[in-house]
């Protein structure tokens, strides 16, 4: 396990943090207000807005994210930026003797994550990729009540979101948001939490882009089989092309069914129709923040691995592969694909 003697006096973790957008402030917050851990370094897209950045923290802005890796007084990483980048800053933390959290994805190349899970193991450092969605009241509720439905055979999960006009923003760019299933892995992370292992993939993308680095929308459905013979579909979609917001998630099995339409919930079943009650989404950040800080101080254990990330990140990379060649992928067969090159 991790050396406690590695963290300064009074166990404090010594953090540097990557981003300044609107997770890594949530981040920032949740440091400032937790004695274990103190904030040492910022480091944003540049200088100015680092330096605005840090004087609610008590911070250094500094103008690189290698110069947070190579100080000696970090102990622990957080990358909050573009996905693009994840890869490449947890490789060189993980090269410097320091802990990560990264922001799922892990990285938007599956070799290089693999690599990196493999590191983080060699190291003996913590690389915790988070997954917030499996901390939210809806994903609670939906472990709970699951039971009372019976053999599920159908899910489906709906995520839209009308944008008009589209930001121009990494978001919004293939380069820098990756695979839309692979830049928002939680909508398989969540089902493959529930469900287990994906048998095969089929997925569809159509993008629509009148822009070199930017395009305006973005429209994704993957039909996956699990191993236990449920059959899911995901649906993401973001953008101009599209005209009413969705958030819907839906469990069939054959005693009842349950249904998540934003942060309301209901248990159906013959003749009878049930509210279901769901915390809030608020404070999220916060708590894997905290969750973490409890792994690292007195080895609690983790809500997630880096390897179960790991898993979905190959799964999301399978329907990538799907929506170009516009093959069924037998996932298992892919996987041994992907891990025979990495080695």
């Amino acid at each position: 396990m991790y050396n406690k003697s590695d963290f300064v006096k009074e166990h404090s973790i010594r953090v540097g943090l990557v981003g300044t957008g609107y997770v890594a402030k949530l981040r920032a917050e949740a440091l400032l207000n937790d004695d274990r851990a103190t904030l040492v370094a910022v480091v944003g897209t540049t200088l100015e807005k680092t330096e605005a950045f840090v004087k609610d923290y008590q911070a250094v802005a500094v103008s690189s994210w290698q110069q947070i890796v190579e100080r000696e007084d970090v102990d622990l990483i957080v990358i909050a930026t573009i996905n693009r980048d994840h890869g490449e800053i947890a490789r060189a933390a993980l090269l410097s003797g320091k802990h990560v959290i990264v922001e799922y994805p892990l990285s938007v190349d599956v070799a290089e994550a693999e690599e990196l899970v493999a590191l983080s193991k060699a190291k003996n450092k913590l690389l915790h990729v988070e997954h917030i969605e499996l901390l939210s009241g809806v994903h609670q509720a939906l472990k709970k009540h699951i039971p009372q439905v019976g053999h599920v055979f159908y899910a489906s999960y709906n995520t839209i979101n009308p944008q008009h006009p589209a930001p121009r923003k990494w978001t919004y760019s293939h380069e820098l948001f990756g695979f839309p299933l692979i830049g928002a892995l939680s909508r398989l992370h969540r089902l493959i939490d529930l469900f287990g292992e994906v048998l095969t993939v089929n997925c569809h993308n159509r993008f629509w882009q009148m822009e070199t680095e930017y395009y305006q929308s973005c429209f994704c459905v993957t039909q996956l089989s699990f191993t236990n013979g449920l059959l899911a579909q995901v649906i993401y979609g973001k953008g101009e092309t599209l005209w009413f917001a969705e958030r819907k998630f839906e469990v069939h099995g054959e005693n009842g069914g349950l249904v998540f339409d934003g942060e309301t919930g209901f248990l159906l079943r013959s003749g009878e129709k049930s509210s279901i009650e769901v915390g809030t989404r608020k404070g999220l950040f916060a708590k894997d923040t905290s969750l973490v800080l409890d792994h690292l101080t007195n080895s609690t254990p983790l809500y997630i691995t880096s390897d179960k990330s790991l898993y979905t990140l190959k799964v999301a990379d399978a329907a990538r592969r799907s929506a170009e060649t516009g093959e069924t992928i037998m996932v298992a067969d892919y996987l041994n694909i992907v891990t025979s090159t990495t080695q």
